[in-house]
């Protein structure tokens, strides 16, 4: 018999790690339910591909050559999975045209379609976009819709049609279970300062979203972060999840503005290494929307900072809604404050919403697997027992991650640049050393 074939579309392939935890969990989640649905594990494989399977020449061109690869990943599928991707953001993102066009092609191929903890973005009658998302949301082949924020929108969205849609958790939340405690050990070492997580983002973030915040400006927020908790007795550590945009900020933040290096982790490459940052943390003030989450998994409290509805709109499913501030709020008396107020009160969950984005691809992959058949979804207590564990980055994969990520490094710096040959020359030597060093064959 032939093995039934899974197409997991999420954003795998971002620079930002927070995008590959969703993956990770994603399969994790996936593998749970086949075997929940007692499918065993010769019986299934999953395809975990690029959200943007639709290829941005593709996009832009519209030469149907550059749709084969696309075509025959779909074609080939048994059912098509949407995991934790933002895929139908239009505002300045393209997302959704992808997704429209991934979506016309399963209807072509009959191939059902399932999204799962998707991002939705507003739906706006008066945008053509928007509309345009909508028309394509009709199609046949989707068969369930989940999202893990703005649920009205998505309601919007499918208007008219039957398509079951659900707010439900972010697969992210099983984090801890996925991942395991990490290397570095958990924070509250005897005799240790309690250590606060300060995730930063890239500069252009806040415009992009139409907040007037400048770099300056958050360079400052930062450091007065770092006095006040300094003032207050914390330890505290700078990094990222992982997108060079965000590395780059937090580079010039530790260089210009004096920021012990010894207090900065600049790199941050894999999902071990985001999930060791955050672990060792007492308590987390984040822009990053990932990492406050992969912290909650963790149990620790975080601070997200507001500059998308997204973050808002987690706090607020998890019952820690003040705990998302809003520009009016960043200031370091301010953040702080609510820091320690939420430390004091620690991270409380609740078992039934975080099993939600299980249970409903449960029923939707039960549907198209095993209609009619007698299973229930795993309670939360199982699924803590038996969610498969994430097992690890390999070396080969390390040096995929990191050649992904310089090659979007050098398409962002030539986009600037006049020629391709003068922008590589313009890399600092020992920028060039540490790019062979990663990049020499694994052993």
């Amino acid at each position: 018999m032939a093995k039934f074939r899974i197409l997991l579309l999420t954003n795998r392939d971002s620079d930002n790690v927070g995008d590959q935890i969703i993956e990770a969990t994603a399969v994790s989640i996936i593998k749970g339910i086949m075997a929940n649905l007692g499918v065993p594990t010769s019986d299934y494989a999953i395809s975990s591909r690029a959200a943007g399977i639709i290829s941005r020449k593709y996009m832009s061109s519209g030469d149907p050559a550059l749709l084969a690869p696309a075509r025959a990943a779909i074609s080939a599928a048994d059912v098509i999975v949407f995991g934790g991707a933002p895929l139908f953001n239009y505002s300045y993102q393209s997302f959704y045209l992808r997704t429209i066009r991934t979506l016309e092609l399963a209807e072509e191929y009959n191939v059902p379609v399932l999204f799962s903890s998707i991002g939705v973005e507003p739906y706006d009658p008066t945008n053509p976009k928007s509309v345009a998302l909508k028309e394509a949301l009709s199609l046949s082949c989707v068969r369930q819709i989940t999202t893990r924020d703005d649920f009205a929108s998505l309601q919007k969205y499918v208007e008219g049609t039957e398509i079951p849609v659900a707010h439900v958790s972010d697969p992210a939340v099983f984090a801890d279970v996925v991942f395991g405690e990490a290397k570095s050990g958990l924070a509250g070492r005897p005799g240790a300062r309690r250590k606060v997580g300060l995730v930063v983002t890239r500069a252009g973030i806040f415009k992009d979203n139409g907040i007037a915040f400048t770099k300056g400006e958050q360079q400052k927020f930062w450091l007065d972060v770092i006095d006040l908790l300094t003032e207050r007795g914390f330890d505290y550590k700078l990094f990222t999840t992982g997108h060079f945009t965000d590395e780059a900020f937090l580079d010039e933040l530790v260089k210009v503005k004096g920021v012990p290096q010894s207090n900065a982790a600049i790199t941050v490459n894999s999902q071990e290494e985001l999930v060791d940052e955050l672990s060792a943390c007492d308590g987390v003030i984040a822009y990053r929307l990932h990492a406050s989450i992969t912290a909650f998994a963790y149990g620790i409290p975080s601070i997200g900072l507001s500059w998308n509805f997204k973050v808002p709109y987690f706090y607020e499913s998890v019952g820690h809604g003040d705990r998302a501030l809003g520009r009016e709020h960043w200031n370091a008396t301010d953040v702080v404050g609510a820091l320690e107020k939420a430390m004091a009160a620690g991270v409380t969950k609740d078992e039934d919403f975080l099993t939600s984005v299980y249970s409903t691809l449960f029923a939707g992959l039960k549907a198209i697997v095993a209609p009619g058949s007698d299973p229930e979804p795993y309670t939360y207590g199982e699924l803590r027992e038996k969610l498969p564990r994430y097992p690890g980055t390999t070396p080969a994969q390390y040096q995929e991650k990191m050649r992904n990520k310089l090659r979007r490094i050098y398409d962002t710096l030539n986009a600037r640049g006049p020629k391709k040959k003068a922008v590589k020359r313009s890399l600092p030597r020992r920028v060039l050393g540490k790019v062979k060093r990663v990049l020499r064959p694994a052993r």
